[in-house]
Order: structure tokens, then sequence, then C-alpha cells
């Protein structure tokens, strides 16, 4: 969320503040089959901040219905519902506050994948329409849109495929683009860079974790962050359908 009052900073408008944090992520990533070729997505988020623990940040809740139009392409749509916790800055602030705040969210998501020797290599394309507001008492709910590309990779390592038993490595790159009446000074909103390790324990159940690295811009124009995320993720995947099928071969992303 990239809403910080200005308090405390230069008069020079044009001088970048640069500050650093680390955040843990931890997550539960689900997808069941629920029909030939649709499926139920869920994302559920629980995210801390200053010194991995020290603070709550989030809780994250992303739901959606993604249907498979062939194994190289999948679209899909939903909503999200997160909560924000105010950063520690806040204690400062003389206005009255609101420690949590919600946002609503609407998203929609098209995913192609490509083999590439053993390796999966995906493109992710994902459109939000994000209602926020700031933490202070009484701020209003204000429509901006957020625009995301990433580029992922996973590589099995101890055997030709994804499959029972491989260990994969998973490299990505996102970025984050904004728009709306309010963006004004940070249409770049966002890049993240992910390397991690996975291990597919069978069919339904396979874990992921590893860092990102991630820069960026706040409001103000002039504020960035540099924040080193540690994530840890458990994907479950299930098929509800009476008629066994052949798997289709997608793995979430971080």
């Amino acid at each position: 969320m990239c809403f910080f009052p200005a308090y405390g900073q230069e008069d020079n408008p044009e001088e970048r503040i640069t500050s650093s944090r680390s955040e843990l992520w931890t997550g539960l990533y689900t997808k069941y089959r629920v029909g030939e070729k649709l499926y139920y997505y869920g994302e559920y988020h629980f995210r801390t901040r200053d010194q991995l623990v020290q603070n709550i940040a989030q809780v994250y809740l992303r739901f959606g219905m993604s249907y498979i139009i062939d194994k190289s392409l999948e679209v899909t749509a939903g909503f999200v519902t997160p909560l924000y916790w105010a950063p520690p800055e806040f204690d400062n602030v003389e206005e009255p506050f609101d420690k949590v705040v919600p946002q609503y969210r609407l998203w929609q998501q098209l995913l192609f994948v490509q083999s590439v020797s053993k390796a999966k290599v995906y493109h992710q394309i994902r459109t939000e329409q994000r209602w926020k507001r700031d933490w202070l008492v009484g701020s209003p709910f204000e429509l901006s849109f957020r625009w995301r590309y990433k580029l992922a990779t996973y590589i099995p390592l101890n055997n030709y495929k994804l499959q029972q038993g491989t260990i994969f490595a998973s490299l990505n790159n996102e970025i984050f683009i904004q728009s709306g009446k309010k963006i004004i000074r940070n249409p770049f909103e966002e890049n993240r860079t992910f390397l991690g390790l996975g291990y597919i324990l069978n069919e339904n159940l396979q874990f992921q974790g590893g860092y990102t690295f991630s820069y960026q811009q706040r409001t103000s124009g002039i504020d960035y962050v540099n924040r080193g995320l540690v994530r840890l993720a458990i994907y479950h995947n299930l098929d509800f359908t009476k008629k066994k099928r052949e798997e289709i071969e997608f793995q979430p992303l971080f």
C-alpha cells in the first residue's frame, strides 16, 4: 500500500529519500478442479515486516476462478480483500488514524506457458482495479489501476520434468505499473526479483521458499523503499470432479 504522510520530509521536492526494510511473507496457494477446464483459485497470505517479524504488515486474501483454454493458456478473474496495518511511522502522527484498513480489488489474469528444454517458462499478465484509502480517519476510498507483468521459470534439478519428488529452482521478475486520477508522481510502482527452491511432494502438495528483492516508489515520487522479502509457501491442488483426467501442467507462481 502506498500511502505515507509527508511528515518529516525535507522541503526540497527533488531530493530522493531511500529506506530499507525486511519482511516475511507466508502463503497458502490453492487450485481446485471443479469442472473439466474450470478451477477455483485461492491465495491466503500473512505478512510481517521490520526485522522480518516485528510488526504485522498484511493479511491478504485473493480469490478467483480459472479457465484452462489449453495446456499453454489459462485465464483467471476474481476479487481480493487485503487488510493493511499502519506502519510504525504513524505512531508519530498527531492526526487520528486507523490501525488497520481494508482494500478492495477486482483482478484479471492471463497466463501463458512455454517449454524450453526441461524448464517451464511463464508469462503472467495481471490487471487490478483497486479501491484503497489512507490510514487517516475519514480518508475516502479512491479507484486506481495496476498493471503487472511477470516472467518466471521453474527448472527441475533432479528430474527431467516437474513431477513427484522433484526439487526445482524458481526464478522470476515482475514489474508493476499503476494509473488513475491520483497517480501523478509514481506511475512506476514496483519491481520484484525472486530466487528460490521448491519441492513437489506429490500431485497435490508442493513447497517453495526463497528471497525477493523489491524496489518500490511511493506516492510522493521521491520516496523509495528497498525491501528484502523472505518468502515461504505451500501449494495445494485437488480434483473435485468424478472423472479422472490428464493433469494440466501448471505450477503456481509466487
